[in-house]
């Protein structure tokens, strides 16, 4: 059988595999019945729909035709790279480090880190229009996770807190 889409057929497999790793992870946990459900029926659920779609996903690209194959491009490094590294460091600052004695910076000063190095993934980066979002998201996050849920988060760094 021929690949007639790889990048249909590969997404396909991606889907399959995360949804199988959920599926699997969440045997782990009490799964219950329909109308008892435990803390691992939603993950189950997920896993199985989250395959099985990925499984229609890799049927249609070995039977429906397209043009030239549709074929995987080269890994895009830089947008990969800056995606992770904002995450990684979204992480750190929220958190701290304190093996090496690096406090946490707080909610707010993650989110704005997140946002800058986030946006240098595109191909243009603007200032302005970052400094907007990273605002509205650090905003938005205040209210919805400090004031409406009332999460115990740090929310300005710790030489400013105390």
């Amino acid at each position: 059988m021929k690949i007639k889409s790889q990048k249909d057929f590969y997404s396909g497999v991606m889907f399959a595999l995360v949804g199988i790793a959920f599926a699997w992870g969440a045997t782990a946990y009490n799964v219950g019945g329909a109308a008892r459900m435990g803390p691992g029926y939603f993950p189950l659920v997920l896993g199985v729909i989250l395959a099985a779609m990925g499984a229609l996903v890799m049927f249609k690209a070995l039977v429906v035709e397209t043009e030239d194959g549709d074929k995987v491009g080269k890994w895009a490094w830089r947008p990969l790279c800056y995606i992770i590294g904002a995450n990684l460091i979204f992480g750190v600052l929220l958190g701290g480090l304190p093996s090496i004695g690096l406090p946490s910076m707080g909610m707010i000063a993650a989110i704005y880190a997140l946002t800058f190095i986030s946006s240098k993934a595109g191909d243009t980066f603007k200032w302005k229009p970052t400094l907007v979002l990273a605002s509205i998201l650090a905003v938005g996050s205040y209210f919805t996770f400090i004031v409406a849920l009332k999460l115990q988060i740090q929310v300005w760094p710790t030489f400013i807190a105390g």
